[in-house]
């Protein structure tokens, strides 16, 4: 693994603001809503550029699950209007947990961006801290020059397909990063079968962070994916409902020293599919 730390904490960000040129990316949503844009013009870190999570870092739901990966153009287009220069560092936040930040963190890194990182704890230890905020709807970012031009797997991301992952599940550790509930089929709040997929382990993300919303430290992140059979001898692939929380079990699984690789379509995918082996239980 190579390359800038993936995290970037609020006294870092404040003394980059400060500094050299930089871009800032919003990416607040929620699954359940309110639209994350209410919450950006409704307060912001100065000079952040809001992305729409469904709009730009997502494309139409279908076979390929509920937020599979974008088109190629359309997400370089997107990233581009935000102000995204391939030779300018981007720091991505969300509201508090990285959720939804790690999937924009994913994209661009994948893509080949050299200098992705996330805001540990969000919008809400920037405000904590007694940052300054910004209301209303914000501008596009244009400090850079060369724009941004990276592609799919220029930055050497694993990706998984599903019989890709049914591989991993089989032969190595498919992390499920989804609530305890929902993997083990006792409730379904989204998609229309419950379980998981035969062999995988149950991976909550939100054991990734503390009760403020910020990554646990490494030592502690490599003993908990240790626990669950990440050990270093086996592939490692990570999935949840539809794509986005399954990026911040591979940002956890590296800030502990692990790649591990992504299955963009996820249970969404694999019940779009009927003759799907689907397991329960724990």
């Amino acid at each position: 693994m190579t390359g800038v730390h993936p995290l970037i904490t609020v006294e870092e960000l404040r003394d980059l603001l400060d500094g050299a040129p930089m871009t800032l990316l919003d990416v607040r949503w929620s699954l359940s809503g309110p639209p994350g844009r209410q919450a950006y013009e409704a307060g912001h870190v100065p000079g952040a550029v809001f992305v729409d999570l469904e709009r730009d870092l997502a494309g139409p739901p279908g076979a390929d699950g509920r937020h599979p990966l974008p088109d190629p153009a359309a997400f370089r287009t997107a990233m581009a209007a935000a102000g995204v220069d391939d030779g300018v560092a981007v720091v991505v936040y969300d509201q508090r947990d990285s959720t939804s930040a790690a999937r924009l963190w994913w994209l661009l890194a994948w893509y080949g961006h050299a200098d992705v990182r996330v805001l540990d704890g969000g919008y809400d230890s920037w405000v904590a801290s007694g940052g300054r905020v910004e209301t209303g709807p914000g501008m596009p970012s244009r400090v850079g020059g060369r724009g941004f031009g990276g592609g799919p797997g220029a930055g050497g991301l694993a990706v998984l397909s599903a019989d890709q992952a049914a591989d991993v599940a089989r032969g190595g550790v498919l992390l499920d990063a989804r609530a305890g509930p929902r993997f083990r089929g006792e409730v379904e709040p989204v998609d229309p079968v419950a379980g998981h997929v035969p062999g995988a382990v149950s991976a909550p993300a939100v054991d990734n962070v503390g009760a403020d919303g910020r990554f646990l430290p490494a030592d502690v992140l490599r003993a908990r994916f240790e626990a669950l059979g990440v050990d270093g001898s086996h592939p490692v692939g990570a999935y949840c409902g539809s794509g986005v929380t399954a990026t911040h079990e591979v940002l956890a699984l590296r800030l502990a020293g692990v790649d591990a690789a992504l299955w963009p379509g996820s249970w969404s995918e694999w019940v779009a599919d009927p003759s799907r082996p689907v397991a329960t239980g724990p």
